[in-house]
Formats: C-alpha cells, structure tokens, sequence
C-alpha cells in the first residue's frame, strides 16, 4: 500500500480530458499531477472551451494559493478538501500575481470560466464526483 500511495501519479494520465459531476452540472476538465503541469496549469491559453478547465490533484491535502501569472483568460477556482467537497470559490483576474487561497486543507482545485460555478449553481460544501482519486 505505501509503494501505491508514494508512486500515485503514475495511475493517472496526465493531461487525460475527465468528466466530473457536480450537482446537475458537468464540467470537463484536463488533469494536473506533475509539478511541472500544476506549475503551468492554464498559463498562455488564449481560450477556453465553455463547459472545460482543469483540475489539479495534490499527493497531499496542504493550504493552497494560486496566482494568475502569465493567464489571460479570467478563471474561477474551486478547492476541494480529502473528501472531495468544496472549501471555497474564488475568482480570479488575469495576470494577477497575488494569491488566491483556499479556506483549509485542499487536495483538489478546479479551475473554470470565470462564474462557470455561479452559473451553474455550484457552491461552497458541494461533492464533486468523478476525480480519479
């Protein structure tokens, strides 16, 4: 079981396209487990499809902060705890250096259109359902 735990990532295709259900709503998103591919995440898309974003998956739950640099398109962030239920939505404006932080220990962020959750009635204490882990 540790050597599982300790080798996670080679069980998930990176950059593989996933379909998470949260609520009524369906979101596709592009999976992040690699460093280098959480540290890259959205920066330098010009565009994102309506209804797609991405999700990072951490080894570990820790307090998270993500920033905007080099990403024009404006985004919405959900972070996600152990348990796969939303901690926090927060939104976030191109090329914006500070940190958005999540309120506790995240494992999961997703990262959408901006109001992608608001418009589809997705909110704080949500399950979100499909994640590979």
């Amino acid at each position: 079981m540790k050597v599982l735990l300790e080798n996670w990532r080679r069980f998930i295709n990176e950059g593989e396209m996933i379909t998470l259900t949260i609520g009524d709503s369906q979101l596709k998103v592009e999976v992040a487990t690699s460093d280098e591919k959480i540290k890259q995440g959205l920066m330098f898309r010009e565009s994102l499809e309506k209804n797609t974003g991405m999700l990072f998956i951490f080894s570990e739950s820790a307090p998270r902060s993500f920033w905007m640099k080099n990403t024009s398109l404006p985004l919405s962030i959900a972070y996600l705890d152990e348990h796969k239920k939303i901690l926090n939505i927060e939104h976030m404006r191109p090329y914006d250096l500070s940190g958005i932080k999540s309120q506790g220990n995240a494992k999961y962020v997703i990262e959408a259109n901006k109001n992608w959750f608001n418009d589809n009635n997705v909110k704080t204490g949500d399950v979100v359902y499909g994640l590979p882990l």
